[in-house]
């Protein structure tokens, strides 16, 4: 592991962001492990200091906007726009939904970074993006703090993370009965 992830995952460890025990993902899958990023982002010098290393990496994905979806990626995707000197928007949720809302609007052809706090399958980046579609704009990549499929997650456009793990992911039906033992928990992103 490099040093700068050894740095990630320690401002995770620091945050309390980390957590093991029995877990609900979003997906509907069980975990052993969850990134509650909400935890890294009280602190907004950690969060400075996460995409400072990320940036990096986007050099290769110019924008004109980040596009974060709520909640998770609100705070992310916002600095991720801030570090970068582009415009920042977001889409919520509507009857478990992601909508754009709040007469957020894309000009045709504009350049747009998705960006996620954690991607376990990709989901909500994937309705980002076909939102982006819609709507006329050009997603130029996903990016994230933590791919938790260590790579195997993959969408039309680049897909750029801080941090690739893969802790393992169980159906409901296909969870280990030592963890099975542990009451599960939906911790939320």
């Amino acid at each position: 592991m490099s040093s700068s992830q050894e740095e990630v995952l320690q401002i995770f460890r620091d945050s309390k962001a980390l957590l093991t025990g029995h877990f609900v993902l979003r997906s509907g899958l069980h975990s052993g492990h969850f990134f509650q990023c909400a935890q890294v982002c009280q602190h907004m010098d950690k969060v400075t200091r996460l995409i400072e290393l990320l940036r990096p990496k986007l050099a290769a994905h110019p924008c004109d906007t980040v596009l974060a979806p709520a909640m998770g990626g609100l705070v992310v995707g916002q600095e991720v726009a801030r570090q970068l000197g582009v415009r920042f928007v977001f889409v919520e949720k509507e009857n478990d939904k992601l909508v754009l809302r709040r007469n957020f609007t894309f000009r045709p052809g504009e350049r747009v970074l998705v960006a996620e706090d954690v991607v376990t399958r990709g989901g909500r980046a994937q309705e980002c993006l076909d939102i982006l579609k819609v709507n006329g704009a050009t997603a130029v990549a996903v990016v994230s703090l933590v791919d938790r499929s260590a790579g195997q997650t993959k969408f039309s456009v680049p897909f750029v993370s801080l941090l690739e793990l893969n802790f393992p992911t169980y159906t409901a039906d296909a969870v280990p009965p030592e963890l099975a033992k542990i009451p599960a928990s939906k911790p939320g992103s």
